[in-house]
């Protein structure tokens, strides 16, 4: 009898073993065969002045055309009064000022007022820096934040009378410290005297920049990359290194030197879609090449400057006189090499010096240059010949980035890279702005890659919902699965970088974007907490991890699952990814195989972005609508038992320690 019901009990236990088990997901991960080193520049930015990234962005200058160097060289300003525009002024780059002069009677006033980007955002008892290069005897303006729309009893946000006494240029400056917060204030400048003053580069910025560097970035802003800890900084595109035509390419050397002497660019993105026509969108240079190598530096990143190959933008361009001819990229190759140079070079060298003179003269530790942006067919690879010739005879430890075009498959792709790889290119920039199920069948695209040739840069990525091209949560999740792929095969992928980086919401060309701001504020997307999780867990080594003996890429069988291991050696951590993307919660058992007997996994931690609303997004209103949420969680034994809920990217993290 006793005998009976042991069989019987051993039966049933058997049988609910195997009836769980029927909905559980077994995922082995593989701790005693440590992968890959994972590079420290697998998770980065890629910055472009699109969407009013730079000027009225990151960069903190609040003044628009503030050198009258716009083509309507009034351009976001009203004048009134007696104002002439000269162009005769102390810069040559920058040679229009203006000269404000007595009204004529004692009741007409004579000033200029500027509405900034979409208005000048100022708070409360914070100082901003006013500056400006002035000439004039013995003259007198006075200096304005007001509210342009102001139904109170006074405009005026604060004022101040600033002397000017000198007959020749110089800079003047003064601190203005509203008494209110306003997201739309305009800068207004009388004259107070009787006679004649000239202005020229009229400068407002906070005091509170970015590591409060004068000429700097916006804090909240740069805050908000540097939180992701980026291994690498793409700059400064995108499309603009192009450039419309040749003329409007990005030309680093013009955004070198002082900043009153930095020439007026156009944007190629000003007019780009009818749909989202911004005219007065122009690239002031204020944030130049010197200025994205410092924020490359204090971020940690490692820089990527990527530059002309002498082909203007293809999309735009399809007369072949519209680009460099091959015996014409001398200087084009010219300026690769002096910005390397730039970068690296002495303090005794020619552009090593201008470095220097900037306030850096420690080298940058440039590595990595990208030559050429999306330009596809074989009048890419034969100019970027040349380029990887004089590169590698000047400086062969540089590491050199060429393009596989704009499309992720498809003939200019499978053209391109045997191109990249006969030219022996470091990496090659892949880019892929796809829909749904594009993510959904790509968590094993590199997995059969060449692991002999260049190594793969996913410079430009972003999941656009069909019919939802916006930031919106199941996009993100899709990014994270994606990702879990990446991470995997960190052995040919060595960089992965979203795009774009940021937008203005009164502003935007292009979405999504990772993180969008107003006058004021800033919001986190999901996508940038995606990166978030990513940059923060990235480990040292990749850890095999399966599921019925295959990698966990969401493909048949696998109920929607995308999943990867690290390690991190620094603290002998274990770092799991698994991203649910199905409509159904999903239990996983998952075993750590391979430990030696004196060690155990420890209990640890699990963080997940989740939201039931797939649509939802983060917002400047609502800015922490959906956040990763962190909690506790056991193992037993090495084995993890628990539930992934639907439609979730969790990361699950556990110490190794002695027994």
């Amino acid at each position: 009898m006793n005998r009976r019901l042991t069989l019987l009990s051993a039966f049933s236990f058997i049988a609910s073993v195997w009836i769980y088990s029927q909905g559980v997901n077994n995922i082995i991960v593989h701790t005693n065969k440590i992968g890959t080193e994972i590079q420290p520049t697998m998770y980065g930015h890629f910055f472009e002045d699109i969407n009013y990234g730079a000027d009225g962005g990151l960069y903190a200058e609040l003044v628009k055309n503030r050198s009258f160097e716009f083509p309507q060289n009034f351009m976001g300003w009203s004048i009134f009064g007696n104002v002439k525009l000269l162009n005769d002024g102390p810069f040559e780059k920058n040679p229009h000022y203006v000269r404000l002069s007595y009204s004529g009677h004692p009741a007409k006033s004579t000033g200029i007022e500027n509405e900034g980007f979409f208005g000048i955002g100022v708070k409360a008892e914070q100082n901003y820096r006013f500056s400006v290069w002035a000439r004039g005897e013995k003259q007198k303006i006075r200096v304005e934040l007001i509210d342009n729309d102001s139904m109170g009893e006074t405009q005026v946000l604060i004022a101040q009378e600033l002397g000017i006494n000198s007959k020749e240029w110089k800079k003047y400056e003064l601190i203005l410290t509203p008494k209110q917060t306003l997201d739309k204030s305009h800068l207004r400048i009388f004259l107070t005297s009787d006679g004649t003053v000239d202005l020229e580069h009229v400068s407002l910025f906070p005091t509170d920049t970015w590591k409060g560097r004068e000429n700097g970035l916006r804090k909240d802003l740069v805050q908000a990359l540097a939180d992701t800890k980026p291994g690498v900084f793409r700059f400064p595109g995108g499309c603009i290194v192009e450039g419309t035509d040749l003329t409007t390419r990005y030309n680093w050397k013009n955004s070198v030197g002082p900043v009153e002497n930095r020439p007026l660019n156009e944007n190629r993105w000003h007019y780009s879609f009818q749909h989202r026509f911004f005219p007065d969108y122009f690239q002031t240079y204020g944030m130049g090449f010197y200025e994205m190598f410092l924020l490359a530096e204090d971020m940690g990143a490692e820089p990527l400057p990527v530059l002309s190959c002498g082909l203007a933008c293809q999309f735009q361009n399809t007369d072949e006189d519209a680009h460099v001819k091959l015996s014409d990229l001398k200087p084009y190759i010219q300026d690769a090499l002096d910005l390397i140079e730039f970068a690296n070079g002495s303090t005794d060298t020619k552009w090593g010096g201008l470095r220097a003179e900037m306030g850096h003269p420690e080298p940058f530790n440039l590595k990595f240059i990208g030559i050429g942006n999306e330009q596809w067919g074989p009048e890419y690879p034969e100019r970027l010949k040349p380029f990887v010739e004089a590169i590698r005879k000047e400086y062969p430890d540089m590491k050199i980035i060429g393009s596989s075009g704009p499309n992720s498959e498809g003939k200019d792709f499978e053209y391109l890279w045997p191109e990249m790889k006969k030219l022996k290119v470091d990496l090659v920039d892949e880019h892929f702005y796809r829909p749904e199920e594009w993510f959904l069948n790509s968590g094993n695209r590199y997995d059969n890659y060449d692991r002999k040739g260049p190594k793969v840069f996913a410079g430009e990525y972003a999941c656009h919902g069909k019919g939802k091209k916006w930031n919106h949560f199941y996009a993100s999740l899709l990014e994270a699965a994606f990702l879990t792929g990446v991470e995997r095969n960190a052995d040919i992928v060595y960089m992965a970088t979203y795009a774009p980086l940021l937008a203005h919401i009164e502003g935007w060309q292009w979405r999504p974007d990772l993180i969008w701001f107003d006058n004021l504020r800033s919001v986190r997307t999901c996508s940038w907490y995606v990166q978030y999780l990513y940059g923060h867990n990235k480990g040292t080594n990749v850890i095999p991890l399966t599921m019925n003996n295959k990698a966990v890429s969401g493909q048949d069988g696998q109920n929607g699952l995308f999943a990867s291991a690290v390690l991190d050696k620094d603290d002998n951590t274990y770092i799991l990814k698994v991203v649910n993307t199905s409509d159904k919660g999903q239990k996983l058992n998952i075993e750590f195989k391979g430990i030696k007997k004196s060690l155990a996994i420890t209990d640890g931690k699990c963080i997940t972005l989740h939201s039931d609303n797939l649509d939802a997004e983060n917002t400047l209103d609502d800015p922490n609508r959906i956040i990763p949420i962190e909690k506790s969680i056991s193992v037993d034994d090495n084995v993890l038992n628990t539930e992934i809920e639907k439609m979730t990217f969790a990361v699950y993290k556990f110490k190794l320690s002695k027994k």
